[in-house]
C-alpha cells in the first residue's frame, strides 16, 4: 500500500482488553459509514468522488487552469477554512512552501481567511502592476471574511480591466444552483465552478475548490485523483487488521478513551506544514463536539523540538503523537567536509540530509515513548501526486470512521456559527439589534 502503519511504539500502550472492546464501536461505525445509514449520511459524497467526480467539470478546471497559468501574473485564492486550506496544503507539499519564489506559473496567494487590514495592503502591493486573476470559493457567498475580501479585489480588477474585462479575470467556485454568490456570478458572467451539497469544505479538496488552484500550480490532478482512487478501492474492506486507516481510527479511539486528550500530528519537512494544518480542521471540525473529541495539534520537527520538544518529553502526559514520514526523499544533498571541522561535525560529513533527518525521527521517537507518549508512525511512499492524494482519502475516511466511533456526526459543525452570529450582531447587520444589546452589555 501506499501508506504503511507503524504501531510498534504504540501497542506498548494499548491492551489487549482496550483494543477488543474499542475495536467492537469501529466495527459499527464502519458499518454506519459503509451502508450510509449514520449521522449526516447526506454528506458522504466524498466517499465515492474519486470515481463518480463530474468529468466535464474536470475538463474545465483543466481548461480555467491553462488560461489563468498563460495569463496572470498574480492568482488570488479568496476562500477560508476548507476553501483553502486543502489546496493550499496540496500546493506547498507538492512545490514548495517557497512556491512563488521559483518561477513555476502565476504568483499564488490566499486571501479571505483572515480580516488583516495590513494582509490586505500587503497583497494589494504585491498586484500593482501586475495582471491579476482571482478565484472566490464561497457556496453561500456571504460569508463575511471571504466576502470582504471578494468585495475588494473585485473592485481593484473592475477598475483595472473594466467590468466587460473583468470576467476574464475573475472565477468562482460556488453552489451548483443557489445562493446569492451563484446569481451575482451568472449576471456578471463570470466561469462558476461546484461545491457540491453532498461534500462538506473540509473534505473538498479533491472538488473544485481544491482543484482549480491546485491545477493553476501546475500540478497533475489526474495524478492526484488517481491517487484518491487507489485509497478508494484498496481501503473498502471490511477488516480492521489490513486496512491502516481503520486501524488508525481504533489506536486513535482506543487512546482517547485511556484519557489522552490531544493528538499531535509530525512532521519532518516544511512543506508539511499546510498539510498539518487541513488536517487539523479535518479532525477538529468533524469530531469536537458534543463535549467530546481529541484536541488536533501539529509540530515539525526539528524546528519544533527547539521550543516545544520539552513539553512533549516531560510535560502533562496528555498526547500521542502521529508521525508521519515520507519514505523517499527527492533530494540527494549531503553534508560537505570541512577541514577546521569548526563545529565537529565531520563524522556525518558525505551523509545525506534525508538519512540525518530519519536519524532524528527515529531519535525522537525513541525518546517521546520513553517520556510516556505513544508514538503512532504513518509511512508515506514519496512525496508525489499520486501519494498524497491516497493520504488526504485515508485521513477523510479514518475520521469518518473515528467520528462515529466517537458517537458524534463528524459532518456538522454547529459551532463555528455561533461567531458569525455574535459578529453580524456586533457589526450591525439588520435583524440582530436585540442580540446585539445583550452582547454589548457582556463587554462592557
Amino acid at each position: 500500500m501506499t501508506i504503511r502503519l507503524d504501531d510498534r511504539f504504540v501497542r506498548p500502550f494499548l491492551s489487549d482488553y482496550e483494543l477488543k472492546k474499542t475495536e467492537a464501536d469501529v466495527e459499527k461505525a464502519i458499518k454506519t459509514l459503509r451502508t450510509r445509514t449514520g449521522a449526516g449520511a447526506e454528506m458522504l459524497g466524498w466517499l465515492d468522488l474519486p470515481e463518480a467526480y463530474d468529468k466535464e467539470e474536470f475538463a474545465r478546471i483543466k481548461a480555467a487552469a491553462a488560461k489563468i497559468r498563460s495569463e496572470c501574473d498574480v492568482f488570488i485564492v479568496i476562500g477560508i477554512g476548507g476553501s483553502y486550506l486543502g489546496s493550499r496544503a496540496v500546493i506547498e507539499f507538492l512545490k514548495s512552501p517557497r512556491h512563488n519564489l521559483l518561477g513555476d506559473g502565476p504568483r499564488i496567494f490566499f486571501s479571505g481567511c483572515n480580516i488583516s487590514d495590513s494582509d490586505l495592503d500587503e497583497l494589494t502591493e504585491i498586484c500593482r502592476g501586475k495582471n491579476v486573476c482571482i478565484n472566490v470559493i464561497s457556496k453561500s457567498g456571504t460569508t463575511t471574511e471571504p466576502a470582504i475580501s471578494f468585495r475588494y479585489f473585485r473592485a481593484m480588477i473592475e477598475e483595472k480591466y473594466g467590468k466587460d474585462g473583468a470576467r476574464d479575470h475573475i472565477f468562482v467556485t460556488t453552489d451548483k444552483c443557489r445562493g446569492t454568490l451563484k446569481k451575482f456570478s451568472d449576471e456578471a458572467g463570470y466561469e462558476t465552478f461546484v461545491v457540491p451539497d453532498a461534500v462538506g469544505g473540509r473534505f473538498s479538496v479533491l472538488t473544485a475548490v481544491g482543484l482549480l488552484p491546485i491545477a493553476v500550480a501546475g500540478i497533475d490532478i489526474d495524478e492526484l485523483m488517481g491517487g484518491a482512487r487507489d485509497a478508494m478501492k484498496e481501503l473498502d474492506t471490511d477488516g480492521i487488521a489490513d486496512n491502516p486507516a481503520y486501524n488508525y481510527a481504533l489506536i486513535r479511539n482506543t487512546l482517547y478513551r485511556q484519557g489522552k486528550a490531544a493528538e499531535i500530528l509530525v512532521g519532518y519537512a516544511p512543506y508539511l506544514l499546510m498539510l498539518n494544518e487541513w488536517w487539523k480542521q479535518l479532525y477538529g471540525e468533524s469530531e469536537g463536539k458534543d463535549g467530546k473529541g481529541l484536541y488536533p495539534s501539529s509540530v515539525i520537527f526539528s524546528t519544533d523540538l527547539h521550543s516545544l520538544g520539552q513539553f512533549i518529553q516531560s510535560g502533562e502526559r496528555m498526547m500521542f503523537e502521529t508521525v508521519l514520514n515520507i519514505e523517499k526523499s527527492d533530494s540527494d544533498a549531503k553534508v560537505p567536509f570541512d577541514a577546521a571541522n569548526v563545529d565537529g561535525l565531520n563524522f556525518v560529513a558525505g551523509t545525506s540530509l534525508a538519512e540525518i533527518n530519519n536519524t532524528a525521527l527515529n531519535a525522537t521517537v525513541l525518546a517521546h515513548v520513553d517520556g510516556g507518549v505513544p508514538n503512532v508512525i504513518l509511512n508515506l511512499k514519496d512525496r508525489s501526486a499520486h501519494s498524497l492524494g491516497y493520504l488526504i482519502y485515508f485521513f477523510e475516511l479514518a475520521c469518518a470512521v473515528s467520528g462515529y466511533t466517537l458517537g458524534v456526526n463528524p459532518f456538522d459543525q454547529p459551532g463555528v456559527e455561533a461567531y458569525k452570529k455574535n459578529m453580524f450582531a456586533l457589526l450591525g447587520k439588520p435583524g440582530y439589534e436585540d442580540m446585539a444589546d445583550a452582547l454589548r452589555a457582556r463587554l462592557k
